[in-house]
């Protein structure tokens, strides 16, 4: 398991090199306004997958041992193809709506306070779709234990994005929101077709589960993951919507920056997390899940802590320079988000750990824990303090959050506050598994 966590963890760091040189390219050669553009699209879009990932998400890993791969990939095609097409109609719906409407509606978030930035409707729209069917290739895999193949995959994904936004950029010349947003679009088009080379081998399987059965369990594990999803993307459209409304789309662009660096050290506790919930689906020793996911929280949470400590204590005038003067509040702004990113990792552990055990209705619980921390604070913080003000609100949601879920975990487990201290039991194994790796 050490094994596929290294290997997950280096395809983090890769992704997090070409994020930064994705940031770098764009912070210069499309600025502050259209990269604030490019990740609401982004931020849409992952608010829009939560309804195709009711029966065509996370909950795929969890049922890929358990029911037939044909009846999982009809049923994820045919479910994201419908969720799309009721988006668009919702779309067009809402073009009706009176402008009279919008303007109560700006009153409350400030200007500007559409859903999708205009011009992008159809852009999300497919984004969704092609994501949808790339995801169900990279959960599946998960589902299978065959985590280096998601890693390909993945690795496939970001890979095309940056270097077709550089194509974008500098080949067609496209200097607006449009060069990062048709960069993800090819990314997950490109990916998507490598990963059907590797499901086609499943699809001959001839064994098939009913179909209505299926969709029914599935429906229910997916409903309190995807509920629990939603609230968590509430939580950060919320400081999205409410800085904009303050001061428009530079400061979005500005504090989404801010998030991608600060959140670069989380990639260390989504690669236990993964093969964490791999790992996890494909037991039915509780203890020994138990046993594992203390072990992975107390590796997960040292190693991001350190690695958010160096990124905050860069100066303010290396971001400057990385990042154009109009982004030197970048720092201030990653030090408010740095024990949120901490408490961020501690999360992933816990939430995979109650998914993988058929428990995810603590992961909504928690996150609607996490929603009753958000409101207040971003409402109180954002005024005052600014970008700040939605760093120290972040913080405090995801404090809340892992609050609850290790009171619920200590409970179901029997486990005391001393079994999250490290012990020299923890140092050894760690070390005789990596010695172990370096050896293969």
């Amino acid at each position: 398991m050490i094994r596929k966590i290294f290997g997950t963890f280096g395809t983090r760091v890769l992704n997090a090199i070409c994020n930064f040189v994705t940031l770098w390219f764009g912070t210069h050669y499309l600025g502050a306004e259209a990269w604030g553009i490019g990740g609401i699209v982004l931020l849409d879009v992952s608010l829009l997958l939560i309804g195709v990932e009711f029966l065509a998400g996370s909950g795929l890993i969890y049922f890929t041992p358990r029911k037939s791969y044909r009846t999982l990939f009809k049923i994820s095609y045919i479910w994201s193809a419908l969720i799309v097409a009721f988006y668009a109609l919702l779309m067009y719906l809402f073009s009706f709506i009176p402008e009279s409407f919008g303007h109560h509606f700006a009153k409350f978030f400030g200007e500007s306070a559409e859903f999708v930035p205009e011009g992008y409707h159809g852009m999300v729209l497919l984004l969704v779709f092609v994501y949808s069917l790339h995801n169900f290739n990279l959960t599946t895999m998960l589902g299978k234990e065959r985590v280096g193949t998601n890693n390909i995959l993945f690795i496939i994904q970001f890979m095309t994005q940056m270097c077709s936004m550089l194509i974008y950029i500098f080949v067609f010349d496209i200097r607006d929101a449009n060069a990062f947003v048709y960069s993800f679009l090819t990314g997950y088009i490109v990916s998507y077709i490598c990963g059907l080379t590797q499901i086609w081998p499943y699809l001959k399987d001839p064994v098939e589960d009913s179909l209505w059965d299926t969709i029914k369990e599935m429906f229910k594990f997916g409903t309190i993951i995807q509920l629990s999803t939603l609230v968590t993307m509430l939580n950060r459209r919320l400081s999205f919507l409410i800085i904009k409304g303050f001061w428009g789309d530079a400061k979005v662009g500005v504090y989404s920056a801010a998030s991608q660096v600060s959140e670069a050290p989380k990639m260390i506790g989504q690669s236990i997390a993964m093969v964490q919930f791999s790992k996890i689906s494909n037991l039915t020793d509780n203890d020994l899940a138990a046993k594992i996911t203390v072990q992975l929280l107390k590796i997960a949470t040292i190693l991001t802590a350190i690695c958010i400590f160096i990124v905050c204590v860069i100066p303010t005038s290396v971001y400057s320079w990385l990042f154009t003067s109009n982004f030197a509040e970048m720092r201030v702004v990653m030090i408010a988000l740095g024990p949120g990113v901490v408490f961020m990792a501690a999360n992933m552990v816990f939430s995979h750990y109650f998914s993988g055990m058929n428990m995810p209705k603590h992961n909504l619980y928690g996150a609607l824990v996490g929603l009753a921390v958000t409101i207040p604070s971003l409402y109180l913080l954002i005024p005052p303090l600014g970008m700040v003000g939605a760093g120290i609100s972040a913080s405090l949601t995801n404090l809340a959050i892992i609050v609850y879920q290790w009171v619920i975990f200590k409970k179901i487990n029997k486990i005391s506050a001393k079994e999250l201290l490290v012990t020299k039991e923890d140092v050894k194994l760690l070390v005789s598994e990596i010695k172990s790796l370096l050896g293969k």
